[in-house]
């Protein structure tokens, strides 16, 4: 069915079908009358599909073309730029010499139209295979699985386990490349809005650092997937690993305070960050922070700073756009914040959300020498909010949950997906708005935040990772009963489905033993600061 519509309404290649509320697989077949759409890599199952599929024919060639022999790991650490840095453990050298036979393996194996073929199997069974081929953190996830059988993905020879649907065979997947950066591989795969084009790998050398660091604790804590976050819960070692995670984060908050201590010319903290990256929070301890180090913070929401509602900026739809920086009264935050370097008086505004007017509530500041400001806000990064301040007088955090567990060696958590189960926890608790809703809206939340956030990452001074390693088994208790109120058939109920699957595989952790100044509280609940 889906080649009938390939030519006939689709620009690129159809990649999943949708049943109703349900995704299928190209090779499986209608059972039943009802409305059956396509999907591309334009949509974000569909670009998801490509991806994962891209990545079983990257390891097939690279088993076949250096030796099974010689692999013994690889692990897929996070997403750089649209692309996937792997770290290959290897008895041969990985160089681009290689990158390159392996990329002209995948393309023979491309222009075959190889059957991409899904089996079930006993679970047991599964073990044993994925034991056999030295892949031990898929034995150590499936140790903990409830169903008694397992889907393994098969291409010829080569068999691996993925969460998540497939293309039918290896003729989609024509558009990739791979290349060296440090000792790591990029899989560099085609962006969602131009899925016939691989974008120029562009290193991000601070979030690169910072990824780095977040992955050297997973292996200082002995926790890299979720396999290894259930052992532990499993034999009693959870306490330890929520308090000794939270000390490294308090640890790091600590470091950044003593560094902008010691750059007395520092009076603005610029803090940004997308949605559900603990912002309020983070911005909260680090006051702590800068307090025990001599230093007086006072809390700026640029909010506050919104123009008056009749002059907000509308989008293409004629609904109000309080994410673009034209949303701001610019002239007012910049006179106000010159006139607070210069020492003088400054009552800082309110904005009434309801009214949509800006109020005078006699909350007055005249900085000292100890005075610092904590500004926090959509465009803090941007210098187009703050362009009259002295570029000396502002440090930027970027702020993000960054990095989460990978279920296994070669399935990665997406970071967006930890931070729309975050906001999805946070909005029914402090909004009562429902998982549904938070799920409808999370697709033009991404938006604004490829616009305006994520362009100037690389302008901070520090990027700020704020994935808390046992999280998710937290959240798990909280989400779960949201998502299953999520109508089947309705449009976000397959993705209600596939976060709900997710979370089969995380044994659940309590609450109660999370420090109340966690920023994982901002989304919980209980939190020592108001949040």
């Amino acid at each position: 069915m889906a080649k009938i519509f390939q030519n006939i309404n689709y620009k690129y290649d159809i990649l999943l079908a949708k049943d109703g509320g349900y995704l299928k697989e190209l090779n499986k077949t209608v059972e039943r009358d009802g409305e059956i759409t396509f999907l591309t890599a334009q949509d974000t199952a569909g670009i998801s599909t490509y991806n994962r599929s891209v990545l079983f024919l990257f390891l097939k060639s690279l088993y076949q073309t250096a030796g099974h022999e010689n692999i013994n790991n690889v692990r897929v650490h996070f997403s750089v730029r649209k692309g996937l840095l792997l770290e290959i453990d290897a008895k041969v050298e990985v160089d681009q010499a290689l990158l390159d036979q392996v990329k002209a393996h995948m393309m023979e194996i491309v222009e075959l139209h190889l059957p991409i073929v899904k089996r079930g199997m006993h679970t047991r069974a599964a073990m044993e295979i994925f034991a056999s081929h030295g892949m031990h953190d898929k034995e150590k996830l499936f140790s903990f699985r409830r169903s008694s059988s397992v889907n393994v993905y098969r291409l010829e020879d080569f068999e691996d386990y993925f969460y998540g649907y497939m293309v039918p065979d290896s003729g989609y997947l024509k558009y990739f490349d791979l290349c060296m950066y440090e000792k790591y591989v990029i899989l560099q795969l085609p962006d969602q809005s131009n899925p016939e084009k691989i974008p120029e790998f562009m290193p991000q050398p601070k979030v690169y650092s910072t990824l780095l660091r977040s992955v050297s604790w997973r292996k200082m804590l002995g926790v890299n997937t979720v396999g290894d976050l259930n052992t532990a819960v499993a034999e009693g070692r959870i306490l330890d690993l929520i308090l000794v995670q939270e000390a490294l984060q308090e640890k790091w908050l600590a470091d950044i305070a003593e560094e902008i201590s010691q750059r007395p010319e520092v009076k603005f903290v610029m803090i940004a960050g997308p949605s559900s990256s603990g912002k309020t929070t983070t911005s909260r301890r680090l006051g702590v922070q800068l307090k025990a180090h001599g230093l007086r913070p006072h809390p700026i929401s640029v909010d506050n700073y919104f123009v008056e509602r009749e002059k907000t900026p509308v989008n293409e739809k004629g609904e109000y756009n309080f994410e673009c920086l034209e949303a701001l009264d610019l002239e007012l935050f910049n006179q106000n914040m010159c006139d607070l370097l210069e020492g003088k008086e400054v009552e800082i505004p309110t904005y009434n959300f309801v009214t949509g007017k800006r109020e005078y509530n006699g909350n007055f500041l005249k900085m000292g020498p100890e005075d610092i400001l904590v500004i926090e806000g959509i465009h803090a990064l941007n210098d187009a909010m703050s362009s009259q301040l002295p570029k000396e007088s502002k440090f930027k955090i970027y702020l993000s949950a960054l990095t989460q567990l990978n279920i296994d060696e070669h399935n990665r958590i997406p970071t967006t997906d930890g931070r729309l189960i975050r906001r999805m926890v946070r909005d029914a608790r402090t909004r009562g708005t429902s998982a549904q809703h938070t799920i409808r809206m999370w697709a033009s939340v991404r938006s604004g935040e490829e616009s305006n956030i994520f362009p100037y990452q690389e302008d901070a001074d520090v990027v700020f990772d704020s994935s808390l390693i046992y999280e998710l088994a937290v959240l798990k208790a909280y989400a779960e009963p949201l998502l299953f109120q999520i109508p089947p058939e309705s449009p976000e109920g397959a993705e209600a489905r596939r976060l709900l699957k997710f979370f089969d595989y995380f044994l659940t952790v309590g609450s109660e033993n999370i420090p109340i100044n966690s920023i994982l509280r901002e989304f919980v609940g209980g939190s020592c600061f108001d949040v």
